[in-house]
């Protein structure tokens, strides 16, 4: 392995937004493995959190504790996404859209948004995330992209390629996992899976050897100070 591909400086966390807890069987977490398989080899610190296993409160605030919850094991959860440079959120798809665990997520991200890195930017600015969907109906493309936008719009950065998924037959059939569904055998999708994980691989570890994303012009801190960073008021264009 050259140094090249050497990502052993790297931290990624996968959320498996199945709405099945531990240890019952989760299709979803079939493609999780695939992807975290290739990270492990190339040296990354790779952990997998199933958020249906631990008592994540609704709400858009960092702990909801502090707005009328009795418990929140978000404030528990959140470091180790802030601590990796990659973040995959993996779930199933339902009634054609993402399962109520991954809207959960996204949501409690969200709430982390307004908090400000050591550069005055948006926190998750200088990592990277990507998407895994899995079902038995379509919805796939629709599903990630709802859960890339949700992402971007909060400071990750995208890669190309960020996402992959699989879906059987339209209604009901053979899940990832189940015998004969043909999923771990499909190109399409190991093709996909395996481009997301290097890509994330590759931009993850650019962004960290160039120290993040360059603060000029996106720093939410120096805003707010009065710097427009070029902005010029409509009211005084000539």
């Amino acid at each position: 392995m050259t140094d090249e591909h050497d990502f052993s400086g790297l931290k990624a966390t996968f959320l498996n937004c199945t709405l099945k807890r531990s240890p019952e069987l989760s299709h979803t977490e079939g493609l999780v493995d695939a992807s975290a398989a290739i990270m492990f080899k190339q040296g990354v610190t790779v952990e997998v959190i199933r958020p249906v296993d631990h008592d994540i409160a609704t709400g858009v605030y960092p702990d909801m504790r502090e707005h009328g919850w009795a418990t929140d094991a978000w404030p528990d959860i959140y470091p180790q996404i802030l601590d990796s440079d990659i973040l995959v959120v993996a779930g199933p798809i339902w009634l054609g859209d993402n399962s109520s665990i991954t809207k959960k997520v996204i949501e409690r991200l969200y709430a982390l948004s307004g908090m400000l890195n050591d550069k005055g930017q948006y926190l998750f600015y200088g990592r990277v995330a990507g998407c895994l969907i899995t079902g038995n109906e379509d919805g796939i493309k629709h599903c990630a992209q709802n859960v890339l936008y949700s992402l971007q719009h909060i400071g990750y950065t995208i890669p190309p390629n960020a996402d992959a998924g699989w879906i059987g037959e339209a209604g009901p059939g053979p899940s990832y996992l189940d015998p004969g569904s043909g999923g771990p055998e499909n190109d399409f999708t190991n093709r996909n899976t395996t481009f997301m994980t290097w890509n994330l691989m590759h931009l993850a570890k650019m962004l960290k050897d160039a120290g993040g994303v360059p603060g000029y012009g996106n720093q939410r801190s120096e805003w707010n100070a009065g710097t427009r960073f070029g902005w010029e008021n409509p009211e005084y264009r000539s």
